[in-house]
C-alpha cells in the first residue's frame, strides 16, 4: 500500500508590514509601538529635552524585527509581555529589569525577556537598539519541529547573553540583514514564501544560539530518519514541487523533527531536502520552457509558476544547473 501524507495549505505571512517612523510625539510614537511590539508606556527623565524617536520596523507574522533610535533618555514599561523578545543595544546602554532580574547591557550583549512578567527598561540619550519580538506559540512550535516531539514548560532562556561572538553572532548579522532591507521597496523579502524561509531561519538560528532547557538535545547527536518517511517527501516534492514548502511543512510529512529529516535526506538522498525541492523545481521549469512557444510565454512566468519568487536567483541556479540561461532554453529550436 502507497504511504499516505497528509495535504495541508502551508500558512505564509502576508506581504510583510515594514513601517518608518520618525517624531517628536510621545503619543504617535506610542502607537507604532503598541502596534508593533506592546502596550507601553513612555517616559522621560525631567530636563532631558524633547523628545525623538526613529523606528524602522519589519513584521513577518509571529516575527517583528525593529531597529529603534532614541535621541534622549527614554523609560519603556510593558505591564506584562505575551511574546519571546530580544533587545541588543547598538549605541549606547540598556538597563532593564525582568522576572527578577536586572541587566545592564552595551552593545553586542543582548537582554532577553519571556512572556508572563512585566518589563522596565531605560536607555540613554542617543541610543540605537535592535529589537526582536517572536510570539510565543510560534517560537515553541519551531522547537517542537525541530525536536519532533511536543515541548511542556517554559524555555528558560537567560536575563542576558553575548551576541559578539561565535552562533550569536551570526544570528546578529542575519537581524542586521533583514534591517538593512527596511530601505528598499522592493526588497526579495517582499515575496511571502521568501518572508517565510527568512522568519523560520530567525526562529530556528535563534533557538540555536541561545541557552535554554532544550538546547543540549537540539544540538546533540542525530537519528536519520528511515527510508520509508524519507521517500514520503521525496513524493510529496515530486507530486507538487509549487507548493511553498518549508523544512517544517516537509517534516511534518515525515512525521519526524527537522533535523531527523536533514539528516534523512543527508544518508538516504544526499542532499538537503530544500536543496531537492529546488532542484526539482529547476527540472519542471526547464521541461515547461523546452516545451513553451517563447511568443506567448516568458521565463518569469515559468520561473514563478514552479516557486521561483526571484527572476535573478532563479536564472542563476538555472544556469548553474544547465549550463545556459532560461531564455536560452526558451529560444532553442523545438
Amino acid at each position: 500500500m502507497a504511504d499516505v501524507y497528509p495535504r495541508f495549505a502551508p500558512v505564509l505571512p502576508d506581504v510583510p508590514d515594514i513601517v518608518h517612523f520618525t517624531g517628536a510625539n510621545i503619543d504617535e510614537a506610542r502607537s507604532v509601538l503598541n502596534r508593533f511590539f506592546y502596550p507601553v508606556a513612555v517616559g522621560m527623565p525631567e530636563g532631558s529635552g524633547d523628545f525623538q524617536l526613529e523606528v524602522g520596523v519589519i513584521q513577518l507574522g509571529p516575527l517583528t524585527v525593529g531597529q529603534l533610535s532614541f535621541a534622549n533618555p527614554v523609560t519603556l514599561l510593558v505591564a506584562e509581555l505575551d511574546a519571546y523578545h530580544v533587545s541588543i543595544p547598538t549605541a549606547g546602554h540598556l538597563h532593564a529589569r525582568h522576572a527578577g532580574h536586572e541587566v545592564v547591557a552595551g552593545p553586542s550583549t543582548g537582554v532577553i525577556f519571556g512572556p508572563g512578567s512585566p518589563v522596565y527598561t531605560s536607555r540613554e540619550a542617543d541610543s540605537v537598539e535592535l529589537a526582536v519580538k517572536v510570539e510565543r506559540k510560534a517560537l515553541e512550535a519551531e522547537l517542537s519541529g525541530l525536536l519532533g516531539r511536543p515541548i511542556e514548560g517554559s524555555l528558560g532562556l537567560p536575563p542576558e547573553v553575548d551576541f559578539s561572538t561565535g552562533p550569536g553572532y551570526s544570528w546578529i548579522r542575519l537581524i542586521r540583514l533583514l534591517c538593512d532591507e527596511l530601505e528598499y521597496e522592493s526588497s526579495l523579502f517582499s515575496e511571502p514564501a521568501m518572508a517565510e524561509q527568512l522568519r523560520s531561519t530567525i526562529l530556528s538560528g535563534l533557538l540555536l544560539c541561545l541557552p535554554h532547557r532544550y538546547h543540549a538535545e537540539l544540538t546533540g547527536p542525530v537519528t536519520a530518519g528511515p527510508p520509508r518517511a524519507i521517500r514520503r517527501v521525496v513524493d510529496a516534492i515530486q507530486s507538487e514541487p509549487e507548493r511553498a514548502f518549508t523544512v517544517s511543512d516537509l517534516a511534518r510529512i515525515a512525521n519526524m523533527s527537522v533535523r531527523s529529516l536533514q539528516e534523512g535526506f543527508r544518508r538516504h538522498v544526499g542532499t538537503a531536502p530544500m536543496t531537492y525541492l529546488q532542484q526539482v523545481r529547476l527540472g519542471r521549469a526547464q521541461e515547461a520552457l523546452r516545451r513553451a512557444d517563447p511568443v506567448r510565454v516568458t521565463v518569469a512566468a515559468v520561473a514563478h509558476r514552479w516557486g521561483f519568487a526571484h527572476l535573478g536567483r532563479f536564472a542563476s541556479a538555472y544556469r548553474a544547473r544547465f549550463g545556459e540561461s532560461p531564455s536560452e532554453t526558451l529560444r532553442s529550436p523545438r
